[in-house]
């Protein structure tokens, strides 16, 4: 994605979804009360990161394909996708502490997010233990593909159907069938949009360093 205009879409959107989840209104709801603002930082940090996640895997199938240039790609969207995923942890933990009591349960959830997070993390291992640049696309294409089914399943799939706390998961309600009224809906969607443009900027800038140091290096 060439041109300025959607870097600047995408901090405008951020900083207004920043702006209104802190000061804009929000329903009175029991237990959720003022912490239904983390749904605007929260949740859009998951969905930029599963669609970071979605491009490494997509770019890890074209490098197996032959084509070692997209191992790059790969590589940088899958960093992107893990330091969202640390913000996303994070604000999960503070909405945690304040909505369930602790920073950390034993929450399905939870586990399946550490579990997707330390899978990812050996995906970077695995990648620096291998100096052979045609052996590492190769070995860390194939893990990128048995990391992102074992994302879907962890943070996706077992939470729906095990007990939860989480909402939407376990049979609890989702945010939208609480309360997520108009005027939460013109923080939220602008929001979602606006970290995944963040994202896909990050990732395209880590892209362009890295294909600096590999010219200089060959």
């Amino acid at each position: 994605m060439k041109g300025i205009w959607w870097k600047a879409i995408g901090v405008a959107l951020v900083l207004y979804s920043i702006i209104q989840g802190l000061l804009g209104p929000v329903p009175a709801l029991n237990v959720l009360n003022e912490t239904i603002r983390v749904l605007y930082f929260h949740v859009p940090m998951w969905f930029s990161m599963i669609l970071m996640l979605l491009l490494s895997l997509i770019y890890s199938i074209k490098t197996l394909r032959g084509n070692l240039k997209w191992d790059i790609y790969a590589e940088q969207f899958a960093r992107t996708a893990f330091l969202l995923a640390l913000l996303g942890l994070t604000t999960g933990m503070v909405w945690a502490r304040f909505t369930w009591g602790a920073f950390w349960t034993n929450d399905p959830k939870l586990q399946g997010t550490a579990v997707t997070i330390l899978t990812y993390l050996a995906y970077f291992i695995l990648r620096n233990s291998v100096e052979d640049p045609h052996k590492r696309s190769r070995l860390a294409g194939v893990y990128n593909i048995f990391a992102f089914v074992m994302m879907i399943v962890f943070i996706g799939i077992l939470p729906r159907i095990t007990d939860s706390l989480h909402p939407g998961m376990g049979g609890n309600p989702g945010f939208n069938e609480y309360d997520l009224d108009d005027n939460m809906r013109r923080v939220f969607y602008p929001a979602v949009v606006g970290w995944m443009l963040m994202g896909l900027w990050i990732s395209s800038l880590s892209i362009r360093i890295q294909k600096l140091n590999y010219a200089q290096e060959n």
